[in-house]
């Protein structure tokens, strides 16, 4: 035994030597905090680091079987759900880690505004626990996408629609995005780079650097009424505090990080036991709606929003709201850098999270119960009404028939029947050439998924056939400026101008 712990101690100072970390270590061991530190207050920020490699080794075992590719990305998660042994936990560790991790960075960011911990000189601390929370929500809905089920196909068609609407270079973001005008086999393969290497890669380094930060400035003091924060005297008194009143990091502190941390992976792992994985739900195809289109929990909250907001509305939310948000929580620190820490002192502060608090939990509620359109029973079953169908053509009927049988109505309203997330059609012929007509049914846009993949190009052409008759008694339909002028200049006379030859249905 002896000769054993002498070749061991060998192995040790040989690399030691050349590594050389045993100094670094210990100084991070054994660094003084003060001694009103050592809370259980002080807790998340190691759960969420311990959260964070956790994905990390889940999410590697994943990638052992899952395959990021449209046509097998479904059923590979079927085979982790069914065919593998213990996949099915592998899968509800890694979702339930996600949700858990989410949940532990937003309440120790909330812990953080209300101790003040953002103040000198910890501004730059604070603006990185920012990004770390954006990429962790970043890493949630790239996850949801990757389940590539009904939910995660409208869900990305959501979320592509909402950066269409950036101004100028929303389509150039959203062909980034996708990879192309619509949702396909290069969009899963974007999505599986983002949630494997460059979000984990920056969540790391961030993290890292964060945590840097924490052992170099020192854990934030309790914040005691009363003790003001002023730039040209806190790092004195800061240090005076940690000598005078401080205990080593390690076993003072440490203890109750790796407390929490091991609570937390546990509850992670009786959740993932007790409920399993999320999903898949059905096979995605925008043409057959089987399932209502909510996202994941982190994000429900904007999906209730967005249900309740009037469609002239959501645009300006969504682009202003979010970036508003994103720089206050950057400013902070340089608008509030100073005074109380205390939140006894502090009831803006106070106010300010139980308002928003009561916000979330309101709109997450609501999202869980309010229907949003599309709307999944606006689709009665009955036929498109006969004087929609009054002198169509074969072609035309069909059109009417694919309308119908792809549940067109669930988005779009003929005659004051169906959704309302979609313009209703009964004049959309006047508005839309058919050429306008066949791009938009194959490459979607705005809010409307892209099906070109997903009807065939009978059935296109037959559907677009259908849609240029609805216009309504007397009114032309939209024609094609230049169509018209070369047929003007031809001494031809303008293609879909003759009345009689259209068929115009009523209005309502």
């Amino acid at each position: 035994m002896p000769r054993m712990k002498l070749t061991g101690k060998r192995i040790y100072d040989w690399v030691e030597q050349r590594v050389q970390l045993e100094g670094p270590v210990k100084e991070m061991a054994l660094h003084k905090v003060p001694r009103n530190t050592a809370s259980w207050w002080y807790v998340f920020g190691s759960a969420a680091f311990t959260l964070l490699f956790l994905q990390v080794f889940t999410g590697i075992l994943l990638a052992l079987v899952y395959v990021p590719s449209a046509g097998h990305a479904w059923n590979s998660l079927n085979v982790l759900n069914h065919q593998i042994a213990l996949g099915w936990f592998l899968r509800a560790m890694h979702g339930w880690g996600s949700n858990f991790m989410v949940a532990i960075v937003i309440v120790h960011m909330t812990q953080v505004f209300l101790f003040g911990s953002y103040k000198f000189p910890r501004e730059l601390t604070w603006i990185v626990g920012v990004f770390l929370l954006l990429l962790t929500l970043g890493m949630a809905f790239t996850g949801q996408v990757l389940r590539f089920d009904q939910d995660a196909y409208w869900g990305l068609g959501i979320g592509a629609s909402i950066m269409g609407r950036v101004p100028v270079i929303g389509g150039s973001l959203v062909h980034l995005l996708l990879g192309g005008p619509i949702i396909a086999g290069a969009t899963l393969t974007r999505f599986f780079d983002l949630h494997v290497f460059v979000i984990p890669g920056l969540l790391i380094v961030l993290a890292l650097l964060h945590v840097w930060m924490v052992l170099k400035l020192g854990v934030n003091e309790w914040p005691m009424p009363g003790r003001i924060v002023r730039r040209s005297t806190y790092i004195q008194e800061y240090n005076r505090l940690a000598h005078e009143d401080g205990i080593p990091f390690v076993p003072g502190a440490f203890w109750k990080d790796v407390a929490f941390s091991g609570a937390v992976i546990a509850a992670v792992a009786v959740c993932a036991f007790v409920f399993g994985p999320k999903g898949p739900t059905g096979i995605p195809d925008p043409s057959i709606i089987r399932t209502v289109p909510k996202p994941d929990w982190e994000f429900l909250w904007i999906y209730a929003i967005l249900a309740y907001l009037p469609p002239q509305m959501e645009t300006g939310f969504i682009l202003i709201a979010p970036l508003l948000a994103i720089c206050a929580l950057i400013a902070l620190p340089f608008v509030a850098g100073e005074g109380e820490k205390s939140w006894h002192r502090r009831p803006v502060a106070v106010l300010t999270v139980s308002f928003l608090a009561i916000c979330w939990g309101t709109f997450t509620e609501l999202g869980t119960t309010t229907p949003w359109s599309p709307h999944m029973d606006a689709w009665s079953g009955d036929p498109v009404a006969p004087r929609y169908l009054h002198n169509d053509t074969p072609l035309e009927r069909e059109g009417a028939v694919v309308f119908q049988d792809k549940q067109c109505r669930n988005c779009h309203s003929i005659g004051g029947s169906g959704g309302q997330r979609g313009p209703a059609l009964d004049d959309v012929a006047t508005r839309m050439t058919p050429d306008e007509l066949r791009e938009k049914v194959v490459t979607g846009g705005g809010n409307m998924p892209a099906y070109g993949k997903n009807l065939s190009p009978p059935e296109i052409e037959a559907l677009v056939s259908f849609l240029d008759t609805l216009h309504p008694v007397g009114e032309r339909p939209a024609v094609d400026p230049a169509e018209q002028a070369i047929q003007a200049a031809e001494g031809n006379p303008p293609a879909n101008h003759d009345l009689q030859d259209q068929h115009p249905h009523p209005g309502p």
